[in-house]
């Protein structure tokens, strides 16, 4: 990812495992990404943290010391996962890997990012993560604005409890 591009970005918990279905994991992830944009490192236009992913709208818009803030975002929601499953010793050990430079990987070492050109792949990105938590196999709510880990009601009801997202129509 380079600086001051628009990305739709995905990443999942290595193998897939439900490491972010509880409240506490969720505010992880909503707590870093705040965090990088207080320190306007990065814009965040949508998002959906799922039970095992991650689905992002985001813009680097700084260096955060010598990094892409993208970069400190996974290494930090790494440090806090492995802060909060120090007591839980069988669900860690699910992350353990070989290596000398860390003992535990909790996102896939890829995500996918695809760059955002205009304002309508912008729109069919945010539907679809929107709708993420309505599908079936998934079936978390029944309308997405009451799904809380989501933009959908930034946008949908104009919601302000995630008053640090930016509107996406603001930029394209």
């Amino acid at each position: 990812m380079e600086l001051n591009v628009v990305y739709f970005y995905t990443v999942a918990i290595v193998d897939w495992v439900p490491l972010i279905n509880t409240d506490r994991f969720k505010h992880i992830v909503i707590d870093s990404l705040i965090y990088l944009i207080k320190k306007n490192k990065l814009k965040v236009y949508g998002f959906v943290i799922m039970p095992n992913h991650i689905h992002i709208i985001w813009e680097n818009i700084a260096l955060n010391g010598k990094e892409m803030p993208y970069i400190s975002f996974m290494k930090f929601t790494g440090h806090q996962f492995l802060e909060e499953l120090s007591y839980s010793n069988h669900l860690l050990n699910k992350f353990k890997i070989p290596g000398d430079d860390r003992e535990h990987q909790f996102w896939q070492k890829k995500g996918l990012s695809k760059i955002m050109h205009d304002k309508e792949v912008v729109e069919q990105k945010l539907n679809y993560m929107h709708l993420n938590p309505l599908q079936a196999h998934w079936n978390l709510v029944t309308d997405p604005n009451e799904y809380y880990f989501s933009s959908c009601s930034f946008y949908e009801q104009e919601d302000k409890r995630f008053d640090w997202l930016t509107d996406y129509r603001d930029t394209f």
